[in-house]
């Protein structure tokens, strides 16, 4: 499917290729219902229609999405993402303002990864201490049962 742009300093038209929310599902390896749910967020703006009234995606909605997508593979949070794609956009951001961002959720995932070490710690004690015998020997349901 091809939609026409038109240029405002010329009335030259440019013809850019546009793809269903199916096409762009299987492009980018995302289920139509994420994609349908970033719009709504407002993460990835909303497509034009086509005169039955499907969406009509562009190359740059494509590009957005596969943004999302890579913030995402990394741990951000949507309403980081949102903030990223803000500064990524904006001409006037700068470098340390998009690491501010970056940084943050680096303290976050470290933060994550101390709780999970700690987890593992426990888990892995009482596994040592564990007898395999009867219920009331058992270290692993005591870590469950007991409030530490």
């Amino acid at each position: 499917m091809q939609s026409a742009i038109y240029s405002h300093y010329r009335f030259k038209v440019e013809m850019q290729e546009t793809f269903g929310i199916g096409e762009l599902a299987r492009r980018t390896g995302c289920q139509v219902v994420t994609i349908r749910y970033y719009e709504q967020a407002g993460l990835l703006p909303e497509p034009a229609r086509t005169a039955g009234g499907h969406r009509a995606y562009t190359a740059n909605h494509f590009r957005r999405l596969d943004f999302i997508k890579r913030g995402r593979s990394l741990g951000f949070p949507l309403a980081a993402i949102s903030g990223l794609l803000s500064l990524v956009e904006d001409g006037d951001a700068t470098c340390t303002d998009i690491d501010a961002v970056a940084e943050q959720h680096l303290k976050e995932v470290r933060a994550k990864i101390a709780d999970l070490r700690a987890i593992e710690e426990k888990l892995e004690r009482s596994l040592a201490q564990c007898r395999h015998k009867t219920r009331s020997e058992c270290a692993v349901a005591e870590v469950l049962v007991s409030a530490e």
